[in-house]
């Protein structure tokens, strides 16, 4: 907490300490996107899926932006491409659009300005705040299912997770200014979720019976596609209140791509008081 206190310190005094190259840019992206839990272990990044997005950055000066961004990926994560005996007889798997909307504070490492041919060029770090939405599904006879309102881990009707959540957003890149006007912005950027379902798998294994009664036989089925694989039985691996997922870690995806962006010049926030009175 003293080291983020510290480095929001330093950015508010590099804030007021320079003033140059003030002025809105926005553009879009585009990229993959990934996806860290309970069905990707591994930190497996095969395959990716398609993302991007729009971004709106304010320049306050030549180290310090504030950035706002909508953004929309697809994640996935299958059992099957895991190399854990036991995660391939779990059987699990799911896929999600994911879209959020962030609000973050960039540092640049260097002094970066638009269109100069000393400063042209930083890496930086960003950080903030994102609100998102997903909408877990799962492939069933050739067609998606939603996993939320099945309640796949016991959930009683009206009590499954939200399908909204805030989040964290961080991550780096480089800024490469082409010219005054245009200006490419390559990063990376994590999100670190306050929810551990965005693959609708995180506590133990529900009794199927109490599914079915709250909910429905489908989600009573779909809780547990467990199989025989070696030594590893289904039976043994989905018995109720054995382990389905790892609550004790949440989920996390995260963005790479190439911004394209417009820099509209000196054109600031508006400022209050600095009007002359009129004689």
């Amino acid at each position: 907490m003293r080291n983020f206190l510290r480095i929001g310190i330093l950015l508010l005094m590099s804030t007021f300490t320079l003033q140059a190259q003030q002025g809105w840019e926005a553009g879009f992206w585009g990229g993959g996107s990934w996806y860290f839990g309970d069905l990707n272990t591994s930190l497996d990044l095969s395959k990716p899926g398609l993302a991007g997005g729009a971004v709106m950055r304010y320049n306050f000066n030549e180290r310090v932006c504030f950035k706002m961004s909508a953004n929309i990926g697809k994640v996935s994560g299958d059992d099957a491409d895991s190399r854990n005996i036991f995660e391939q007889a779990r059987n699990l798997s799911f896929q999600s659009r994911v879209m959020d909307g962030a609000a973050e504070l960039e540092f640049n490492f260097l002094n970066y300005e638009h269109g100069s041919k000393d400063a042209w060029f930083t890496p930086y770090l960003s950080g903030g705040l994102m609100i998102h939405n997903f909408n877990p599904q799962t492939e069933y006879e050739g067609n998606l299912v939603d996993l939320q309102p099945l309640g796949t881990e016991g959930q009683f009707i009206g009590e499954e997770y939200k399908l909204t959540k805030l989040g964290l957003a961080y991550g780096g890149g480089f800024k490469m200014s082409l010219s005054y006007e245009w200006s490419l912005d390559v990063f990376v950027s994590a999100r670190k979720l306050f929810t551990d379902y965005l693959d609708d798998v995180s506590t133990v294994y529900a009794d199927p019976e109490d599914i079915a009664q709250f909910h429905d036989e489908l989600g009573a089925e779909l809780s547990d596609r467990s199989i025989d694989i070696l030594n590893v039985s289904a039976a043994e691996i989905s018995a109720p209140g054995r382990q389905r997922g790892d609550s004790s870690t949440n989920d996390s995806y995260a963005y790479a791509g190439i911004t394209l962006l417009y820099y509209f010049g000196d054109l600031r926030c508006p400022t209050y008081g600095s009007r002359k009175r009129r004689k």
